[in-house]
């Protein structure tokens, strides 16, 4: 039997040393992600094990600190307010597929995360109230996060909405009918502006939009961080602060 060879033995049988090996040859080969994520999934099949009678521990509970956390590596970002307003006038003129000019332009405004642009139906947008409401399936905190639309994102967003006004999705894909645009959309048509990967991302714009607003010194810091979607797990406390902060966010928004 091979050493990697789990899948035939009882499931009660493996050890921690059995998982670790697997995992220090992906980290071996500098995949420290795949290595964390492998041995969270195995770690879900031990606990459905436990719960079914399958198992009585989850060996990978002790691998913790067993395997080296992979390198967390920020997004490029332009944050400097001058070449920044530059990358918005690029954004501006672009003229490749309206789709891509609406979801570029919706990221200068709004700097949601790349991911949650890209995947929205229509029925997320009120454009009378001007809100997007983020499921908390698609958000990153798997909460629903409500953020509000600026007037010149509704233009926009109407715009898109009266072209596309048989499709369920905001952004769909021209080469993959029923499905959204890609993940790489943005970042090609940013690599076409002239802005490599090492100067700016899709992401990057969050960084950009978190930068500006603190340095502008308008806006109170939780009040960023609430419009950011990065506010605590207390349930008390994102009531508290949604509720406070949504005026000034408006506001925001609009500026």
């Amino acid at each position: 039997m091979a050493e990697s060879d789990l899948g035939h033995r009882l499931i009660r049988e493996i050890t921690a040393p059995d998982i670790l090996k697997p995992l220090r040859r992906l980290e071996k080969k500098g995949h420290h992600e795949s290595a964390v994520r492998m041995r969270a999934v195995i770690g879900q099949v031990f606990r459905y094990a436990i719960a079914t009678g399958r198992a009585d521990t989850d060996p990978t509970f002790g691998l913790r600190g067993a395997i080296m956390p992979p390198k967390v590596s920020h997004r490029a970002a332009i944050t400097e307010k001058a070449a920044f307003q530059e990358l918005a006038r690029h954004v501006w003129s672009y003229k490749g597929e309206v789709e891509t000019q609406a979801a570029l332009k919706l990221m200068v405004l709004l700097y949601p995360r790349p991911g949650e642009l890209r995947l929205p139906y229509w029925k997320e947008f009120d454009l009378e109230k001007r809100t997007w409401t983020i499921p908390e399936t698609r958000a990153k905190m798997r909460r629903q996060h409500v953020k509000p639309l600026p007037d010149l994102a509704v233009s926009i967003l109407r715009d898109l909405q009266a072209l596309n006004n048989r499709s369920l999705l905001v952004f769909p894909s021209h080469q993959s009918p029923g499905k959204p645009i890609s993940e790489v959309t943005m970042n090609r048509a940013l690599q076409r502006m002239g802005y490599s990967h090492n100067e700016h991302t899709p992401h990057g714009f969050r960084a950009s939009a978190s930068s500006l607003l603190n340095e502008s010194g308008k806006w109170q810091a939780d009040a960023i961080e609430a419009e950011l979607g990065h506010l605590g797990t207390d349930e008390v406390r994102k009531a508290y602060h949604r509720a406070r902060y949504w005026d000034e966010r408006v506001k925001m928004a609009e500026w």
